[in-house]
């Protein structure tokens, strides 16, 4: 009697569990624990030439921790180095790259269908009774399913985007880190530099106010430039470790890994400046937050149609089952086998979905609004840094190719004059102190270049909105050395 009980009641239930199954389709390798990321991974090695991993193992993060160990321990890294270690070594960029995995499992269990309700009920005692068993399926769940799994994949495309665009940051953020880290000790190796030349002068000022030959004023103005270069290497130094530091924490090092260099002097300047051509259009084409702003309006046009389809029925269940009645009757039992197959909806009297119709509008129009908006700036961006780099490449150029140059003559032919008792010595020290604040306007305007250079690739390709660039009139700092 079980047995058959049982047999029934599956007979039952098997066409709407069919019509779950129908539309389950799996979406092409959604349950895989990497879904998704291969997208992302060559977005950005396209952009950045360096690779990315999403690491979900101890095994696998302990080859990135031999990788990056030999990358970078105790030796002095370049920028591309200092990027793809980041790519690896950044925990903020794992963290970044779950939701890829997050956005993946909402396909996946959208993908599934609604699990039946199963209810089974005994009624009577004795010599009559009956059994009734229902099988209760969501028919509007899998009405619906296809639209609810475009509106999951729609964000789960989204979701890749973002971690690309997360990518794209954190490569353009470190690059920027290296360059302000660069300049920062070549800044420091010039003030030792002109440090010790100071104090040179200051020794032989103090020598020659003992043998009468110099007066006290004029051995004051050589010990002052000297204390005040010190003060100005002491602040350069501190920057410069700071810059470091800053370069230290994007790529993820603690503890030994930390004993690593950058060189002492950041790359000459191109010798040929990028053309303008279609710095726009390719903007247009290749920035992922645009990109990532048509995905919501997309995913907001889908959930658009979903919210129609279920504006009048919120709540539709079909029922489904078998009820069994046993009758005792002159020492017979007979039994009575009935099917049964109910229907229940919520009946829209009060809310009719009108408001919820509306919500999904205006969200559309906000999108919508928001995507214009948003291709207008990446436009103006995408000019505003052209602009950008090719004026600091000019003002770049004009310190190394004129100012410097002439400042370092000038300083020449003051020493040559000096020595020739034609000038006096508050005359030298004021073409000195010139020469010095050239040289690191024109360390600052090369930095501010190559600021400009990465600058230019995130607002064509995406990851900017960093704050770590600076103003072109502010003082970087940088040292002597293989590398710091």
């Amino acid at each position: 009697m079980t047995r058959r009980f049982l047999k029934m009641l599956a007979a039952a239930s098997m066409p709407l569990i069919a019509a779950g199954c129908a539309t389950s389709a799996n979406v092409r390798g959604i349950s895989d624990p990497m879904a998704g990321f291969d997208t992302v991974s060559a977005r950005t090695a396209s952009v950045t030439g360096k690779q990315a991993v999403w690491v979900q193992s101890s095994e696998e993060a302990r080859i990135v921790s031999e990788r990056v160990k030999g990358l970078i321990q105790k030796k002095t890294i370049g920028a591309d180095t200092a990027v793809q270690v980041a790519l690896l070594n950044n925990r903020g960029l794992q963290a970044a790259y779950a939701e890829i995995g997050l956005s993946a499992a909402d396909v996946w269990q959208e993908t599934m269908p609604v699990n039946p309700t199963v209810s089974v009920g005994v009624i009577g005692i004795g010599l009559g009774r009956t059994i009734e068993s229902a099988v209760a399926n969501n028919i509007l769940a899998l009405i619906t399913k296809p639209k609810r799994i475009a509106v999951a994949d729609a964000r789960f495309r989204q979701a890749q985007l973002r971690a690309a665009e997360e990518t794209l940051r954190l490569a353009a953020d470190t690059r920027r880190s290296w360059i302000n880290a660069v300049a920062a000790w070549e800044t420091v190796a010039y003030l030792n530099r002109a440090q010790a030349t100071a104090d040179a002068a200051s020794e032989l000022a103090q020598k020659l106010g003992e043998t009468g030959a110099l007066n006290k004023a004029g051995q004051a103005r050589e010990h002052v430039f000297y204390a005040e270069l010190a003060g100005q290497t002491a602040e350069a130094k501190l920057a410069a470790r700071t810059a470091k530091e800053e370069l230290t924490r994007l790529m993820g090092l603690w503890g030994n890994d930390t004993e690593y260099s950058v060189p002492n002097a950041l790359p000459s300047l191109p010798k040929v400046s990028k053309a303008k051509q279609t710095v726009v259009a390719d903007a247009l084409k290749n920035r992922v937050d645009l990109q990532v702003a048509r995905l919501e309006l997309e995913a907001l046009a889908k959930s658009y149609g979903l919210t129609e389809a279920t504006r009048y029925l919120t709540d539709l269940e079909i029922l489904s089952g078998v009820e069994v009645e046993q009758e005792k009757e002159d020492g017979k039992t007979e039994t009575i086998v009935s099917g049964n197959v109910e229907l229940e909806f919520v009946i829209p009297i009060f809310d009719t979905g009108k408001a919820r119709m509306r919500k999904a509008e205006l969200s559309y129009m906000q999108a919508a609004n928001l995507l214009a908006e948003k291709a207008v700036n990446v436009r103006s961006e995408a000019r505003t840094a052209y602009d950008a780099y090719r004026s600091t490449a000019e003002i770049a150029r004009h310190y190394r190719n004129n100012v410097v140059p002439l400042r370092t003559k000038i300083e020449e032919e003051s020493v040559l004059t000096y020595n020739g008792m034609i000038t006096n010595t508050f005359e030298l020290l004021a073409d000195t102190r010139a020469k010095v604040n050239s040289i690191m306007l024109s360390i600052n305007a090369k930095r501010n270049f190559w600021l400009a250079d990465a600058n230019l690739g995130t607002a064509v390709y995406g990851g900017g909105g960093s704050s770590s660039s600076e103003g072109p009139a502010q003082a970087v700092a940088a040292a002597d050395g293989a590398g710091h």
